[in-house]
């Protein structure tokens, strides 16, 4: 991995857990991804149409098939991942997820794209698997809870986290096809997709018009804050995809764990603090790996 895609996908890690923060926080469901997904196009419409105004134009059957893939596993993703923030705590649902999901999407890459990893390469791995699954809970997360309800939200988190986990291998790897084999640009993918987001949210969102008023007021906050960074994230990570392997940059990425337990643990109050910091030490160890193999 080149210096510049280690700093691109060390940027994107930062952003994405601040803004998976501001989701947590809003407690919000569909309706706030349509709420995200409106910002995203009005915020970076300029930017969209810079990007797109020579390129899409050109684009045939292949380029709008997997743009429409992507926005739907997006949307999924969303769903599932707001889902999960509501019924379990996010010092379970996110490191369950960001480590899942780049594990399958990196196995993915291997078998199917024939891309390698060194020795080092495979450490690194074992080093972020290690340390999401001490963030999680480490191996409190396999005894039983002496508390039935703490015990039933701790499944729950494990099971949302794994369901969003496999929808973000999933998008990780269409959209790593996209720009390094179909070449299409990393901005126009995130942001045509959203469009797609938002067509295939609006019908059932805009059926009670009340309601959805009364939650936009209490989340537009939250809502212009994802819209706003969380492009920007993503971006660079697919950014970090033209230049490195998609076995190394999926994960890479799970450095947001380190950041989410280190600003998240503190602003929500989840989880015990040495696992926290623990599992952050392995999963920086193990980025550095990935960085070197």
């Amino acid at each position: 991995m080149t210096p510049l895609a280690f700093g691109l996908v060390m940027l994107a890690g930062l952003i994405h857990a601040v803004w998976n923060i501001a989701a947590k926080k809003a407690g919000g469901d569909a309706r706030f991804v349509f709420f995200t997904g409106v910002c995203l196009a009005v915020v970076w419409a300029p930017v969209g149409w810079w990007a797109g105004r020579d390129a899409v134009p050109s684009w045939g059957a292949r380029e709008w098939g997997v743009v429409a893939a992507s926005g739907l596993l997006h949307v999924l993703y969303f769903v599932v991942l707001l889902r999960g923030y509501r019924r379990a705590d996010l010092t379970v649902v996110y490191p369950v997820a960001r480590g899942s999901g780049p594990l399958l999407s990196s196995t993915v890459a291997v078998l199917l794209l024939g891309e390698r990893l060194s020795p080092v390469g495979l450490a690194g791995i074992a080093a972020v698997a290690g340390g999401v699954f001490l963030i999680a809970g480490g191996p409190g997360l396999l005894r039983a809870a002496q508390d039935p309800a703490r015990r039933a939200r701790v499944h729950a988190g494990l099971g949302w986290g794994l369901a969003t986990g496999g929808f973000i291998a999933a998008y990780t790897v269409l959209d790593g096809y996209a720009v390094k084999v179909l070449l299409l640009s990393p901005i126009l993918i995130d942001y045509m997709g959203n469009f797609v987001r938002i067509a295939l949210l609006a019908p059932p969102v805009l059926r009670d018009r009340p309601a959805l008023g009364r939650l936009w007021r209490a989340q537009w906050k939250y809502a212009l804050l994802v819209g706003t960074v969380s492009p920007v994230s993503y971006v660079l990570v697919l950014y970090a995809l033209q230049t490195a392997p998609l076995s190394h940059v999926a994960p890479a990425r799970e450095v947001s764990m380190l950041f989410a337990a280190l600003i998240g643990g503190r602003l929500l109050g989840e989880g015990d603090r040495l696992p926290r910091l623990l599992g952050a030490v392995c999963i920086a160890a193990g980025v550095v790996a990935l960085g070197l193999g």
